[in-house]
């Protein structure tokens, strides 16, 4: 698992590689909830391009971050899913989350 978290104008991006399930679900969990507890940004941006595997922790994961950053005021994105990822999106009924997919040919 892979994490690297930047800092923009209001707004926090998290790009996350490799698998997401129990274990590393929590690890991501406790980081980025750190990082959004000091920064406080307006918008979380979930770039999920580099996930490889993702199973319903995942989506536990990107609820419970938007849940957080709501309670905080803001929101809550996700970037370029994987296919794996768009998937399991599709089907928890959150392709809502997506934004900015710039595969040309993406529905």
């Amino acid at each position: 698992m892979k994490l690297n978290i930047t800092h923009g104008d209001k707004y926090l991006c998290a790009a996350i590689g490799g698998d997401i399930d129990h274990h590393t679900a929590s690890e991501i969990r406790i980081r980025l909830d750190g990082e959004i507890e000091r920064s406080m940004p307006s918008m979380l941006i979930m770039e999920l391009s580099g996930v490889e595997f993702c199973d319903s922790s995942g989506i536990g994961l990107i609820l419970g971050r938007q849940r957080l950053m709501e309670s905080l005021g803001g929101g809550l994105a996700v970037k370029n899913p994987s296919p794996p990822v768009r998937k399991l999106l599709m089907l928890a009924g959150l392709t809502r989350l997506i934004i900015n997919d710039d595969r040309k040919g993406a529905k």
